[in-house]
């Protein structure tokens, strides 16, 4: 990566480890992947983001965030998984309480001074599916690592990387993390 990327962990949380309530099943492939780019010393910026419920959810928020109050509020299943945490150290981590990781105004700063911003983590479906849409609206050039984002199906991930896929080149790049550091 050049020094101006930015690589977004997405939500790399505890609950989405296999065998946890909300199973990615392949996060260990992610996981690997986020790991080898961190490891490749080319990379500009990195920022992590984690889920966090809100204790006033607004709209659908409310139910969604009742039926799943034990979850939301159990420290482990909300923790960075433990490969990821030493980074996250390093880097700033920023938490957000819906799907979209630019809601967040610093993390919009930060993608301001990138020249392109790399998607990386968990759920394809869901919250890197959401950033990816919000981030083309905001004019970021994505760049969309196929091996670094976990859905909770292989079914899923391929439909969010078709997703990604039909909004190339013009806005996204689709590669995975080896290709890239070929």
């Amino acid at each position: 990566m050049k020094k101006k990327d930015l690589l977004l962990v997405i939500d790399m949380q505890n609950v989405y480890m296999p065998g946890q309530e909300w199973e990615c099943p392949s996060m260990p492939r992610s996981i690997d992947g986020i790991i080898r780019l961190l490891d490749s010393e080319t990379i500009g910026q990195v920022a992590f983001t984690k889920f966090q419920a809100p204790e006033q959810p607004v709209g659908t928020w409310q139910r969604y965030n009742q039926e799943y109050k034990e979850i939301n509020e159990d420290p482990f299943c909300n923790e960075l998984v433990a490969a990821l945490q030493p980074y996250a150290k390093k880097y700033p981590v920023f938490e957000k309480s819906v799907y979209s990781s630019f809601k967040i105004e610093e993390l919009i700063a930060l993608a301001k001074q990138s020249d392109r911003v790399f998607l990386s983590g968990v759920v394809a479906e869901c919250c890197v599916a959401a950033t990816l849409l919000e981030g083309i609206d905001l004019g970021f050039e994505i760049v969309y690592l196929t091996d670094c984002i976990s859905g909770q199906s292989r079914e899923n991930e391929e439909r969010i990387r078709k997703l990604a896929e039909s909004f190339s080149p013009m806005h996204v790049q689709v590669t995975d993390s080896k290709t890239y550091l070929d």
